[in-house]
């Protein structure tokens, strides 16, 4: 295509609403009747000049705008308006005599054209250019999920929200998303079989009925199967967020839509997340009898802030590592004024939760928010628990170079044994190209081996905390933060180095992707069972000390599980079962077997 063509097709797109009373009426090329257009299902207009194109008629296509604005040249010369690649003839006063193009050129500028003509006409190539940029954008970060798509910046605290009953006694980002919200809930429920079943089983017993459950978990589709059938048990349920990056906005406008009193929304501050605490705790004729907590911040808050509660509060059922050592430490001090139920340290959690959820997701976390290849990476994983032999396996599965470190002399000979190299963290943290923690502990890794990893370590944490990653010490003056994408930060040293921190040191597959349901299945179960068993437990049973889930409901949970797989589970005969001297029905397991 000739560079007069280009200047004056820029030319039009700029000054196409200019109004040019001098110009001529543009000629209808009518098409011949026995000829079919050049492009099956093209517009008419392209049609139609590609045919006359075709047919060598000296007919001149629409003229250029104002002659005004035009490079003001001498007529320019042409070739036979036959011949591929001729030119158009443009005069002194901007007029086009002729303007003979192959059949492909001529559909083109048509496409081109009609394509400038969708947008607004008063827009220049710079802001055309900055709102093709714009649009990439949007399209990128709206592919990930509902929650980021809105371009509302308004804070959800400060907005006046009704469900379509009426009720505003909720706090989300966005009512209008429940559809979606319902959608990926159905979706959920496909793969969490045991709670599905525990519903239909229960529903009649209402075994939660006059339970009053405030909740501070992650609100994904998972959470809200849980929740609602919870609800069908029989209960009332406040929630909040355990994290302020894990909530699907859908999910928790879909639950405030269904009647729950849900404050969460993805990307909360600091100040965002306590405050959704405490609109679930201090609410006028409500108190909670029952807890569920991740993390223990609200069992912290709690006791904090409204201690008298926990004379009506019948138990705390706790998931995560973080939680559970702090209700120990309460117990410890003897502080701890109600039951609690570790459901972290259970069977079901920590062998299917643990480990083949973060199988799974740590991939995924990683390549949604890096696009990293991971063979032939040195990768060193900071703990080799449950969830560090998960993330291991993984990473060793797709050709990464795997480093462990390690506290415990029992999982450091585990780690050597499953091929693992085991150091210390300042013995690799210049070569290593990802460094993963998953220990539940804080300052991991702190400032002096941040400043000592490589030019583009990517740095992430598996576990629950966002403690075992001193992010604090980075928010510096000399250091530079550059917001790369959702949950992907830059941060920069003053020689230019940078690091990439995924999810602010926070829990990477919740905050960056998502979790296998089918295992989500598996811990939300346990989960409602020790709801249940705390809630209905006859007096002097359980006293104001931190308990494991009784090995009979672990196993329970796991056969609801198995009709998945059509799974056949051998029965003991007679014989067997007193020789090994159990139950043919179970529990086939100690309770003290983790």
């Amino acid at each position: 295509m000739s560079v007069q063509v280009v200047a004056a097709k820029m030319a039009e797109v700029e000054l196409k609403d200019i109004p040019n009373k001098d110009l001529p009426p543009v000629p209808q090329v009518a098409p011949k009747a026995e000829e079919k257009p050049a492009v099956k299902n093209e517009p008419n207009a392209a049609a139609a000049a590609s045919e006359a194109t075709a047919s060598g008629d000296p007919s001149p296509p629409t003229p250029s705008p104002n002659p005004m604005k035009m490079p003001q040249a001498s007529a320019m010369k042409r070739t036979d308006p036959q011949q591929n690649g001729g030119e158009a003839l443009v005069n002194r006063d901007g007029t086009v005599v002729e303007a003979p193009r192959t059949v492909k050129k001529q559909i083109q500028f048509a496409d081109q054209k009609q394509e400038f003509n969708k947008r607004p006409t008063k827009i220049g190539r710079r802001s055309l250019s900055r709102s093709i940029s714009q649009s990439s954008t949007d399209s990128y970060s709206s592919a990930a999920s509902y929650t980021d798509s809105s371009d509302d910046e308004t804070s959800p605290r400060d907005k006046q929200q009704k469900n379509s009953k009426g009720s505003s006694d909720f706090c989300i980002k966005n009512i209008k998303q429940a559809d979606f919200g319902r959608r990926e809930i159905e979706i959920a429920e496909q793969e969490m079989p045991a709670l599905m079943a525990l519903r239909k089983r229960a529903q009649g017993e209402k075994p939660l009925a006059g339970a009053k459950i405030v909740g501070c978990t992650h609100i994904t589709a998972q959470t809200a199967v849980l929740m609602e059938t919870l609800s069908a048990l029989g209960a009332q349920c406040r929630w909040a967020a355990c994290n302020i990056y894990s909530t699907q906005n859908e999910v928790a406008a879909a639950l405030a839509e269904g009647g729950f009193a849900v404050f969460a929304w993805k990307g909360e501050s600091e100040d965002d997340f306590w405050w959704c605490i405490d609109r679930c705790v201090n609410v006028e004729g409500w108190q909670p009898n029952m807890i569920l907590d991740d993390g223990g911040d609200l069992t912290h808050w709690i006791y904090k802030k409204y201690p008298n509660m926990f004379k009506k509060i019948k138990g705390i059922v706790e998931e995560s590592v973080t939680g559970v050592h702090r209700l120990y430490q309460l117990s410890k001090a003897g502080k701890l004024c109600v039951p609690a139920m570790n459901v972290n340290d259970s069977v079901t959690k920590q062998k299917f939760d643990n480990l083949y959820c973060c199988r799974e997701s740590i991939l995924d976390g990683l390549k949604r928010t890096t696009d990293v290849m991971f063979g032939g990476k040195q990768v060193v994983v900071c703990g080799y628990g449950e969830v560090g032999k998960g993330c291991c396996a993984a990473l060793k599965a797709m050709g990464s170079i795997v480093y462990v470190t390690e506290i415990d002399p029992i999982c450091a000979l585990q780690a050597c044994m499953d091929g693992f190299r085991l150091v210390k963290l300042n013995e690799v943290i210049r070569q290593v190209d990802i460094v993963i923690t998953c220990t539940g502990n804080k300052n991991v890794v702190v400032r002096e081996y941040l400043d000592r990893m490589k030019n583009g370590c990517i740095v992430c944490n598996m576990g629950h905390s966002n403690t075992e990653i001193d992010v604090a010490s980075l928010r510096t003056p000399e250091l530079t933060w550059e917001r790369v994408r959702s949950q992907v930060d830059h941060v920069i040293w003053p020689d230019g180095k940078r690091i990439v921190l995924l999810a602010e040191g926070r829990l990477l597959n919740l905050s960056c992707s998502t979790v296998p349901t089918f295992v989500l299945s598996i811990t939300a179960t346990t989960q409602a069972l020790a709801l249940i068993e705390l809630y209905n437990a006859p007096e002097g049973r359980y006293k104001q000390d931190v308990y494991l889930l009784p090995k009979k409901m672990d196993e329970y949970v796991a056969s609801l599980h198995l009709p998945t797989f059509d799974a056949h589970l051998t029965e003991l005969t007679d014989e067997q079962a007193k020789y090994l001297g159990l139950n043919k029905n179970g529990p086939f397991k100690p309770n003290y077997y983790r």
